[in-house]
């Protein structure tokens, strides 16, 4: 494990940079023309981002980027 300290205007940087990597993904998701495996893996790599932005994000924030499992 690892550690960082980060002053505040670092963290508004960070989550800035987490949120739109979210968005992107969120946004390849919803694409159609992306084939199975492509798609997993990016869902694999969006909870990593995910976990990561839920430290710093209020859990207002965080409710946006909340996926449903059950959702294809």
């Amino acid at each position: 494990m690892l550690g960082f300290l980060f002053n505040q205007r670092e963290c508004k940087e960070l989550g800035y940079v987490l949120r739109k990597e979210l968005d992107e993904m969120l946004f390849d998701l919803k694409d159609n023309r992306l084939d199975g495996d492509v798609k997993k893996a990016i869902e694999s790599r969006y909870k990593i981002v995910f976990r990561m932005y839920a430290r710093l994000a209020s859990s207002k924030d965080l409710s946006r980027y909340a996926r449903n499992h059950n959702y294809q």
